[in-house]
């Protein structure tokens, strides 16, 4: 396991966690046993909507004072998110040009109810590549391993609050660039309603 780079598991991840898919398939594990951070994508993600960048969040279940385990996050339904989520897709992608393609096998990740975050993010996460027709095979770490070769630790790559080496700025077309111009690396899902079956060659 020690040459074998570990990955986060993220809501709707960024363009550029794809990027990072492909290079180290098949070599990489899912990490499940990190403590969960805060303020990641681990539970957010970026969309275009009508006024620049919104970010989405999934509200997880406050833990006890111990640090919980990824894979041990539970996720809060005292409001209905998952409805905003779904009302804030459509508006931001209702007009694209490929939303109408996979709104129907998407809308059930927002009326069924997951228990714990790392199967939802995962779940999603198989949706998707399968949408963007990529090969991938996925393993799961079996403990937290504090000691990683920085090249194989991708634990705090893709933060919200940093800049991103991966991220290809390479305009597509997007909805409302008219109005706030490219936005780039936001969640796969601007790229894949914008572009539907190019999306993969963009990647």
């Amino acid at each position: 396991m020690q040459n074998t780079a570990i990955l986060p598991l993220f809501y709707l991840p960024p363009v550029s966690y794809f990027t990072k898919l492909q290079q180290l398939n098949p070599g990489f594990l899912l990490e499940k046993y990190e403590h969960f951070p805060k303020q990641t994508y681990r539970n957010r993600a970026s969309i275009y909507s009508p006024n620049g960048k919104l970010d989405i969040t999934v509200p997880v279940v406050r833990g006890s004072k111990m640090r919980t385990a990824m894979k041990d996050v539970k996720i809060s339904y005292d409001f209905n998110w998952q409805r905003l989520h779904w009302m804030s897709l459509e508006s931001c992608y209702r007009s694209s040009a490929y939303f109408e393609f996979y709104e129907d096998e998407l809308l059930p990740f927002y009326t069924k109810k997951f228990e714990f975050l790392f199967d939802y993010n995962l779940e999603l996460l198989q949706w998707l590549t399968k949408k963007l027709k990529l090969n991938v095979e996925y393993k799961f770490t079996s403990e937290y391993l504090d000691e990683l070769p920085s090249s194989m630790n991708y634990r705090e790559m893709m933060s919200p609050k940093k800049s991103d080496d991966l991220v290809n700025n390479k305009p597509y077309y997007q909805v409302f660039e008219d109005k706030h111009q490219f936005l780039p690396n936001l969640s796969i899902v601007d790229l894949l309603f914008n572009q539907g079956p190019q999306a993969r060659l963009y990647l």
